[in-house]
């Protein structure tokens, strides 16, 4: 039995799946388990969204997301592919993603939605494939319109930014943000390897904050395995 549109729709929306998946992450999980955060040539990675997720059926990914600047374009077409494919049991859960920059406590931030519906009205100022402008560009309005469009919320890789994860966590947190990425190899080290520093260090404000966590390379280059 093939799945309808509607239930294909709700597979890649369905938030309550991701919140489990995400449950089960761990230091191993990325990059071979699971993926939440990938760029395409549709913003400002090396790989097609065809290669991309042609990769991750190779790696064996059970869950992932791509996570493209401002555009949903990557993520469709990926989507598109999968359908095509005889066997959906053995092919990884796509979630919708997106990354956005946003404007948190006077610092320029990025933002990731998961399990929204991209044809939502609140998501129109996110898709023109550029950065958000004005008011737009506040953190809380992004999450706030990711929330609209029934998506999760997360704060990336929150030790890369100017102002420290101690104080952009909470601060997040207040917005109403769901998550942050706690699992994310600074430097770019190969093999990947979550840096244990942040990891440990962004754990500790996530459970206090009562956020989940997620895993992401954030794959601009030609392998799925490294961010670079």
């Amino acid at each position: 039995m093939t799945l309808d549109s509607t239930a294909i729709r709700q597979k890649e929306r369905d938030t309550a799946a991701l919140k489990q998946a995400w449950a089960q992450i761990g230091l191993d999980s990325c990059p071979n388990t699971y993926n939440f955060h990938m760029h395409t040539k549709c913003s400002d990675g090396k790989l097609t969204p065809l290669e991309l997720i042609e990769q991750a059926v190779n790696i064996g990914l059970q869950g992932m997301a791509i996570t493209d600047h401002h555009t949903t374009r990557g993520y469709q077409a990926a989507k598109e592919w999968l359908d095509r494919q005889p066997s959906p049991a053995t092919l990884p859960h796509l979630w919708t993603g997106m990354e956005i920059t946003s404007s948190l406590q006077w610092t320029e931030v990025h933002i990731l939605g998961y399990g929204f519906n991209p044809e939502h009205q609140a998501l129109k100022p996110y898709l023109w494939g550029i950065r958000p402008f004005g008011s737009y560009a506040r953190a809380g309005n992004v999450i706030e319109a990711l929330h609209q469009a029934g998506g999760l919320v997360v704060l990336a890789h929150p030790a890369r930014y100017r102002r420290p994860a101690s104080e952009l966590i909470p601060a997040a947190a207040a917005l109403g943000i769901d998550g942050v990425e706690a699992y994310y190899a600074y430097g770019n080290p190969k093999p990947w390897q979550s840096s244990l520093k942040e990891t440990e260090e962004i754990l500790e404000l996530a459970k206090t904050y009562g956020l989940m966590t997620t895993c992401g390379t954030d794959t601009h280059g030609s392998s799925l395995l490294h961010r670079i």
